[in-house]
């Protein structure tokens, strides 16, 4: 079965299509949620809970085509529900599944992605989408619904603030 006829299926009431359209992205959105929370729990009750979500409002899908989108879209926000629920700091844990990216040193990357966690919900989402998902500027005013002159901008603002921040650390420790 083609991916629109799945997608077609699964707005028309066959939870078995929309399953197999979640499973197929279960890894990229588990990948997503556990940037946000750091934890593998976490990540994979963000998951489930996203799922449930897309479940009760796949008929709400207008265009077939940004099944995608919708889908992250769900999981990003229930990603920050989650994290203004539990008003907690977000542990920085099992900092050696970010170090596995050749020709990056483990301090560096923990550097990093200590600085995106400093960023507001906002421009972390931009930079998780750009960098770490690949995601265009125009998916990302979808995902985000604004527009993609707004993404420009969050984009360049979070990346001067990690310029900054990083290059703070380096002063601090050098």
């Amino acid at each position: 079965m083609t991916f629109q006829r799945k997608i077609k299926k699964a707005i028309s009431g066959n939870r078995s299509a929309l399953y197999e359209l979640i499973d197929e992205q279960r890894d990229k959105l588990y990948r997503i949620a556990y940037l946000y929370v750091k934890n593998e729990n976490d990540a994979i009750d963000i998951f489930q809970e996203t799922t449930y979500k897309a479940f009760k409002s796949i008929h709400n899908l207008k265009e077939p085509d940004f099944f995608h989108t919708w889908l992250t879209k769900i999981l990003i926000n229930t990603s920050l529900d989650f994290i203004k629920r539990n008003q907690k700091v977000i542990p920085f844990e099992n900092v050696e599944d970010y170090a596995k990216t050749e020709g990056n040193p483990l301090e560096a990357r923990m550097d990093l992605m200590a600085a995106i966690d400093k960023l507001s919900a906002t421009y972390k989402t931009v930079i998780i989408l750009r960098f770490y998902k690949d995601f265009t500027v125009k998916q990302i005013a979808e995902i985000l619904d604004c527009p993609e002159g707004t993404v420009k901008t969050y984009l360049h603002r979070a990346t001067n603030q990690l310029k900054k921040e990083l290059k703070e650390e380096d002063w601090m420790n050098g």
